[in-house]
Formats: structure tokens, sequence, C-alpha cells
């Protein structure tokens, strides 16, 4: 199964045991395939990281939020709103079970560049080449839109067995006084030769869908005013 499927396994099962209500305060997430006209399925870091076009485990989490609950001062200036949801992604409880793990396994003088505590999670503001614990690495950002390499240590450079990408995206829909967040994901087996075999079983799957739906719960405190 490699580290993704290790990594979703025991963060998923850890976040739903804290989170006492998860599924009622995930009841407003709704979870989809990618479709196929999806930037994330033609980007060239898929293009470039699944060059055998390898079956994948995808999926689109979507989250409406109105205008009026979310904090003025990101929606005056271009880019502000999905800084803070995608530093409410890695510096939010969702991720403080994982980031607690991989600091543990993999924080030393190799990953001192790398972004680690909560505090350093919740600033940053993720431009390109940005690293966290030694698993994910912002490789594009838009006004709207932040894709993170993910799966391995972002010291591999090249295709890896275990890969994939995750994207934090939105679309802020004035005529409808709603933002909509989006958490992308694309898990692949880089190297691979077999097209047809998920890089993950079902109930992996399943356990990576509900872990998505903490990180989105809990980045959409990150921008509420």
């Amino acid at each position: 199964m490699g580290l993704i499927s290790r990594s979703i396994k025991l963060t998923a099962y850890s976040g739903t045991a804290v989170v006492g209500s998860f599924f009622i305060w995930t009841r407003n997430c709704k979870i989809d395939p990618l479709p196929p006209s999806d930037y994330l399925w033609n980007s060239p870091a898929h293009r470039a990281q699944n060059p055998n076009g390898n079956a994948t485990v995808n999926d689109i989490l979507v989250r409406k939020v109105p205008l009026s609950q979310i904090h003025p001062r990101l929606l005056e200036n271009k880019g502000k709103l999905v800084e803070a949801f995608c530093a409410g992604v890695w510096g939010g409880i969702g991720f403080a079970f994982q980031r607690a793990y991989l600091a543990r396994k993999y924080q030393g003088p190799r990953t001192a560049h790398q972004l680690w505590s909560t505090d350093e999670l919740r600033r940053s503001t993720y431009e390109v080449g940005t690293e966290m614990t030694d698993h994910f690495k912002v490789i594009e950002k838009t006004d709207d839109r932040i894709i993170v390499r993910c799966g391995d240590s972002p010291l591999k450079t090249g295709v890896r067995e275990a890969d994939g990408l995750f994207e934090m995206s939105l679309a802020v829909k004035k005529e409808e006084g709603v933002a909509e967040f989006y958490l992308k994901s694309l898990f692949f087996n880089g190297l691979s030769g077999n097209k047809e075999d998920k890089p993950m079983p079902y109930w992996i799957e399943w356990l990576h869908q509900q872990y998505a739906k903490l990180l989105m719960e809990s980045a959409i405190q990150n921008v509420l005013g």
C-alpha cells in the first residue's frame, strides 16, 4: 500500500476517534469522483509524475460557506482567502495528529528547512517550493488554487511509487453570496506499469475520504469571521 495508505489509515483512525461528533460535523461536505474535465488531470505535475497513466484514487470534496461568514479581510485582496484556507488545512486540528506523527519520524537536520510547527503552518503563505513535514511540497499556486505534491518525501524528486496531488482551491460566487471550497485528491503509483490496479483498496480509500472531510472542516474554521 505504500506510505500514502499507511499514513491515511493511521491518521483517519485517530482523527475520527478524536472528533466525537465526526459525521455530524462533516455533514455539509459533499464528496464525488474528480470530474474528467478537472484541471488536475491534465496538470503538468500529473503528466510528469504519472507517466504511464496508471489508475488513480481520486475525489473532490466541496463545501459551501456564505460570504457573510467569511472574515472580511480575506475577501479584500486576491489570493488571501486561498492562503488562509490552505493554512487551515495544514495548521488546523485535522492535520494535528499526522503532523506530530511525521515529526517524530522525519524531523531532523535534513528536513530543517521544512515547516513543522503548528505556528509555522498557520503563518505560511504557501509559496511554490514550500515543503511541509517531509511529506508535502507546494508545486503550483494561483489566486484561487494551491497544489501540493504528496505521498512521499519531497526530497525524492523523480517519479515515485507512492505519489499524489492534493489541491486546495475555491470559487467566490458573489451572485449567490457564497464561496465554494474544494479539496481535490489524486493518488497513484507512478512507477508501476499496471494501468488497472488502484494504489489502495476500497476501505483505505473510504478512510481517506473521511480524513479529507476532517481536513476540510478544520480548514473552514480558519476562514470564518
